[in-house]
C-alpha cells in the first residue's frame, strides 16, 4: 500500500508531540514494513525541517531531515503538479493541493494527515493516524 504523510504527521514525530506522537510514529514506522511504500512531498519536508529548527535547532533539524529521507520515498512536486493545484476550482489551500497531486503523483491511495478536512475534495481515502492504524489492523 502507498500511503502519503502530510506535513503534520511529520511535525508530530519530530518534536515528539503528545498525545498524537503514539499514533504517528507507528504510521511512519510503516516505512521499514516491505507492505508499505510510504511517501511525503518536498513541501511537507520543508514545513516539518521549519518547526523541528524552531524546536531542537537547525543542526538537529538538519539530522531529523536526513533520517526522514533515507527512510521515505519523496514524491515529485512537478510543473504538472503545481498547475493541477491551481486549476482545480474546489482547492482553496494552494500547499493542500500541491501535496494531494503530489501523493496522486506517486500512486498514493491513501492520505494520512491529522487535518482531513483540508482534503476534502480528496478523491482518495484521508484519515488520521490513529485511524489508519485502526482500519488497516497495523499493531
Amino acid at each position: 500500500m502507498r500511503l502519503f504523510l502530510d506535513a503534520n504527521i511529520l511535525v508530530s514525530v519530530l518534536n515528539k508531540e503528545y498525545p498524537l506522537f503514539t499514533y504517528s510514529s507507528r504510521v511512519l514506522s510503516l516505512a521499514d514494513n516491505p507492505k508499505f511504500q510510504v511517501y511525503t512531498s518536498p513541501i511537507c519536508l520543508a514545513i516539518a525541517f521549519y518547526f523541528a529548527e524552531k524546536k531542537s535547532g537547525t543542526i538537529a533539524a538538519k539530522k531529523k531531515m536526513e533520517v526522514l529521507c533515507d527512510r521515505l520515498e519523496i514524491a515529485t512536486a512537478d510543473k504538472s503538479v503545481v498547475k493541477r493545484a491551481i486549476q482545480n476550482k474546489s482547492i482553496h489551500d494552494f500547499e493542500d493541493g500541491l501535496e494531494y497531486y503530489s501523493a496522486e503523483a506517486a500512486k498514493c491511495t491513501c492520505i494520512v494527515t491529522e487535518d482531513k478536512n483540508d482534503f476534502f475534495f480528496s478523491k482518495m481515502e484521508v484519515m488520521n493516524s490513529q485511524a489508519f492504524l485502526e482500519k488497516y489492523g497495523v499493531k
